[in-house]
């Protein structure tokens, strides 16, 4: 029985995370033969308040630049 965690930051939308749903279920059905009952998917949204990188919380990085607080990537430098 395939178990997926898969961890964002910030949040999505139900219909967005329903999709990802449908989609890692999938591909996991087409690549590894996997029975689609049987698959299960957590989805856990991390706040940027409680996700740090380089040191720092995101959200404390992200205001300091005048970034907006929700961005794809986490990671990637905002001046970029």
């Amino acid at each position: 029985m395939p178990f997926v965690s898969i961890r964002i930051s910030g949040s999505a939308t139900k219909d967005q995370k329903s999709a990802i749903v449908a989609d890692v279920t999938e591909s996991l059905v087409r690549r590894l033969g996997k029975n689609p009952a049987a698959v299960q998917i957590v989805i856990e949204e991390v706040s940027l308040e409680n996700y740090g990188a380089g040191g720092q919380l995101i959200a404390d990085r992200d205001a300091a630049k005048g970034a907006p607080q929700v961005r794809e990537d986490a990671h990637a430098d905002p001046s970029q």
